[in-house]
Formats: structure tokens, C-alpha cells, sequence
């Protein structure tokens, strides 16, 4: 892989969320990889990005009302062939098992460290690049 660009879908429905999702992970989660963003703040908006972006990772705030980034997660994953990996940030470690059911690819806590932040994401960008 090198030094690709890759589209990072940040969901929720508050701007000043999508702001801490994007400043953590930086447009280079790590030194290999370039990201930029597309936000979305409601379930329709994720969609209608995913008809004008090929988007490779969607970061989705889990505590986002009234649609969850768990719930749109796993609305995507039945309803899409071509659903990329996800990753909720979630609130509450106990929602971890939410997140597997509903097939999450990765879970990050509120509030955001951006080592382990960058460094999910990378992991998931690279694990889930297409050939």
C-alpha cells in the first residue's frame, strides 16, 4: 500500500462530534495512508454519500439520535453488497456487545484519543483494502 487516499465517511448528528472524529484521526491515520472526509449528520445523507464516493471506511457516532451509528451500521450491512468496514464510537464499554451483533468492524470510546483512533482506523483501512 502506498500512500493511497482513502474516503472516511464521519457520521453523527452533531457538527462538533464530526469535528473531534476528524481531528483525531488526522488526514494521515498513519504514515502510509492519506484520508479525507465526507460528514453526514442522518441516515439518508450516509446514503446519498455512498452513491457519489466510494467510500472506504465509515466512522460512526453511536450516541447520534435519532439513528445510531450501531443501527446505521447494521442497516448498511443488510442493505448493501458493497458496505464498507465500520467503526462506532460508542460511550459505554457495554455497548461493545451491540456493536458485535449488529457486525461492527471496530469500536473506539468517547472521548477520542487520537493514537488509537489513528491507529483503528489504519487497521482497518489496510485490512479492508481492495487488491
Amino acid at each position: 500500500m502506498s500512500d493511497r487516499l482513502y474516503t472516511v465517511l464521519l457520521y453523527s448528528d452533531d457538527p462538533k462530534v464530526r469535528d473531534q472524529m476528524r481531528l483525531a484521526v488526522g488526514t494521515r491515520p498513519a504514515p502510509d495512508l492519506r484520508v479525507e472526509f465526507v460528514d453526514a449528520a442522518s441516515y439518508d445523507e450516509c446514503i446519498r454519500l455512498f452513491d457519489d464516493y466510494e467510500i472506504h471506511l465509515m466512522l460512526l457516532d453511536g450516541e447520534a439520535t435519532p439513528a445510531g451509528g450501531i443501527g446505521i451500521a447494521r442497516q448498511v450491512k443488510d442493505d448493501r453488497d458493497d458496505a464498507p468496514p465500520t467503526c462506532v464510537v460508542i460511550a459505554r464499554s457495554a455497548d461493545r456487545w451491540l456493536a458485535a451483533y449488529a457486525e461492527v468492524d471496530g469500536t473506539l470510546m468517547h472521548p477520542l484519543d487520537p493514537v488509537t483512533t489513528g491507529a483503528k482506523v489504519a487497521e482497518l483501512l489496510r485490512a479492508h483494502a481492495p487488491a
